[in-house]
């Protein structure tokens, strides 16, 4: 009874690392996207900004990035 108790610990621990590995790897990715969705917001607002002041370089800027 003893050994199977201590089965169940060892399974219970093991469960609580693989879940926190798991959980720590997903919000790193979440992280990371929320990151990139940040850039992407900032550089569309500097496009929209650039479009307003010099409309010809954003083009330029469009064309380039578009390749």
């Amino acid at each position: 009874m003893f050994r199977k108790l201590l089965g169940f610990v060892v399974l219970a621990i093991v469960a609580m690392l693989v879940l926190k590995v798991l959980f720590g790897l997903f919000g790193l990715v979440v992280g990371l996207l929320a990151t990139l969705l940040w850039f992407a917001f900032v550089g569309f607002l500097i496009y929209l900004v650039l479009r307003v002041v010099a409309p010809e370089t954003a083009g330029r800027v469009r064309e380039m990035v578009g390749r």
